[in-house]
């Protein structure tokens, strides 16, 4: 793979993460609409900010390698988020629910990152953004698990 090629393919695996992370903050603001429980709100708005500022560190590194960001969603994304919508008209959506699509969305994510870190013809040879995306994956984890948390609490109580 030539340098340009090599430049592009992280380009479009950066991109790929922008979408990712535009799903994830979608998702997020859905699940905000459907709740009545405010310490859930702020939680997932402090998620939704989590992956603004991802994507903002993912288009300043994109720039660096001379592309041009997206600021689109994945089509599997615009599919869950459909099927949520569905399955809402037709079921009562309580916080048990909503975090399980939650939680769905957050291993999507991690999947992502992973999948990104992971390729072997990416080889990312700038510490920075193997870092940047790291701690992005990290984040994601932590946020994971505190989903799955909150989700099992709420499966205990209904």
């Amino acid at each position: 793979m030539g340098t340009l090629q090599h430049i592009q393919h992280q380009i479009g695996a950066l991109n790929d993460l922008i979408k990712i992370n535009n799903d994830r903050v979608e998702g997020y603001e859905k699940a905000v609409d459907g709740l009545e429980d405010a310490s859930l709100k702020l939680i997932f708005e402090g998620y939704i900010d989590q992956s603004r500022g991802s994507v903002n560190e993912l288009n300043d590194y994109i720039h660096l390698l001379g592309g041009s960001p997206t600021d689109g969603t994945t089509l599997s994304g615009k599919v869950h988020h459909a099927w949520i919508d569905m399955k809402s008209a037709f079921a009562k959506k309580d916080n048990y629910s909503i975090l399980s699509d939650c939680e769905f969305g957050e291993d999507v994510a991690k999947a992502a990152y992973r999948k990104a870190l992971d390729d072997k013809e990416l080889i990312w040879e700038d510490a920075k953004v193997s870092t940047l995306l790291t701690n992005h994956l990290n984040g994601l984890k932590i946020a994971h698990d505190a989903i799955k948390a909150l989700r099992d609490t709420y499966k205990q109580v209904t």
